[in-house]
């Protein structure tokens, strides 16, 4: 091959005065910040799939992790699904906390009931998600379930206008939390089919509550109401 002098020179010269591919930089979080965005990620996962359907590789590469980073935060998928079911449980539960503490017996209760739906039709697929679990008997799933239930009732017990006068009456106990059962049955209905607008939803089951503690006790119903 004919030897061209001075071309090595000039090849090394473009090279060196080609621009240098600058590698690319990962945001580094910190442990908060990295689990926060994985439970971010796989409540909408689990919430838009079902449970089997969910993969953890789908998850990394969303996030541009290794599974290794995912797994060094939650060992299992089972352990980020009941992770995300937690945080679903609590928002449920703290939005439904705080509501108003005067006002007449049926506001309040009327007000319970609406930031109970208001969360719901924020998150309904979530909610759905939370409430019907997705690993079938699983018990620390449905630990995380009857607990939401368990947490709802007892604050409802502690801030309803009739509680003072029925906390240890144990039919108004049952009767409140077969109502709460109900809640739940009746908003899971609403999520995946709405016959009824919201307003008629909270009337009905701010209605079907009176009703059942009228029959309950009668007399704390008339004494309210006068």
């Amino acid at each position: 091959m004919l030897h061209v002098p001075g071309r090595t020179k000039l090849r090394r010269i473009v090279r060196s005065s080609a621009p240098a591919t600058r590698p690319r930089r990962r945001i580094r979080l910190d442990n908060d910040e990295r689990r926060a965005q994985l439970l971010a990620l796989a409540r909408k996962a689990f919430s838009d799939r079902s449970y089997d359907e969910v993969s953890i590789d789908d998850i990394a590469r969303e996030l541009k992790i290794s599974k290794g980073l995912l797994y060094h935060y939650f060992p299992t998928k089972r352990d980020l699904y009941v992770a995300g079911l937690r945080e679903i449980a609590e928002e449920l539960v703290q939005r439904c906390t705080n509501i108003p503490s005067d006002g007449p017996p049926i506001e309040r209760v009327r007000a319970g009931i609406e930031a109970y739906l208001d969360h719901i039709s924020q998150h309904s697929r979530a909610y759905v998600s939370l409430m019907r679990g997705g690993i079938g008997s699983d018990p620390e799933v449905a630990g995380v379930v009857e607990g939401v239930r368990s947490r709802l009732t007892d604050n409802f017990l502690e801030q309803t206008p009739f509680a003072a006068m029925l906390a240890k009456d144990v039919r108004f106990q049952t009767a409140v939390r077969g109502w709460i059962g109900f809640v739940e049955g009746a908003t899971i209905d609403w999520c995946a089919n709405p016959r009824l607008s919201r307003e008629e939803l909270r009337e009905l089951l701010t209605s079907i509550l009176f009703s059942i503690i009228t029959a309950v006790a009668p007399q704390i119903v008339k004494a309210q109401s006068q």
